[in-house]
């Protein structure tokens, strides 16, 4: 009796066995994990993209760039590697309409002769606003001046002071600006009650 009551629970055993195998099957020929925490892990899974920080912002009176445009050796040839970088810049502008006039302007490091330097800058200046221009810039919109050595951002004593005071900005010279004018009610929430554009004028630097 004792052996015929074994056979029946170890066919029992065999059977359940033999019921589970096809869905534990199941899932490893999808490609899935049986994991000991008691979670399905995903394979496969990618993590998100970072998202590259911008070359071209519009800050205050200036369009900032965050890379150098590069020229050709004591030449006002703009670098093919910076046509991605002005096409940026041109987006930027169209981009935003309030901007009705920018100063290019051209600066030099103190290496070499300082009148060449001037006209080198001034040069690299122009072909810089060619370069806007031809891409769908109002030309009224942009002037262009060379500063030469006259307005270093760091020290022409080290090569790295040299290689930041060799630029090309971008100031914003005139713009629309909204002004709005603001009454807060009896439950002490603002209420905009007039709103006007004027056009503000930037000194230029001296």
């Amino acid at each position: 009796m004792k052996s015929g009551r074994n056979s029946v629970k170890r066919l029992r055993a065999t059977t359940a066995l033999l019921l589970a195998l096809p869905f534990t099957l199941s899932l490893a020929a999808c490609g899935g994990q049986i994991p000991f925490n008691g979670q399905i892990s995903v394979a496969g899974s990618a993590p998100a993209p970072k998202e590259e920080p911008s070359r071209v912002e519009v800050r205050d009176n200036k369009i900032e760039i965050h890379e150098k445009i590069q020229f050709d050796l004591a030449k006002a040839t703009i670098k093919p590697e910076s046509f991605s970088l002005l096409d940026e810049i041109v987006s930027v502008i169209k981009a935003n309409p309030h901007i009705k006039k920018i100063r290019i302007e051209g600066h030099a490091s103190a290496d070499g002769d300082p009148d060449f330097n001037k006209r080198l800058s001034a040069d690299r200046a122009k072909s810089v606003r060619q370069y806007l221009v031809d891409h769908g810039i109002d030309e009224d919109t942009l002037i262009s001046e060379g500063f030469g050595i006259e307005r270093p951002i760091a020290s022409n004593d080290t090569e790295e002071g040299r290689e930041k005071n060799r630029r090309v900005e971008f100031n914003i010279i005139e713009q629309d600006v909204t002004k709005k004018k603001v009454a807060v009610d009896e439950s002490g929430k603002e209420k905009v009650i007039e709103e006007s554009t004027d056009s503000a004028v930037s000194k230029p630097k001296k």
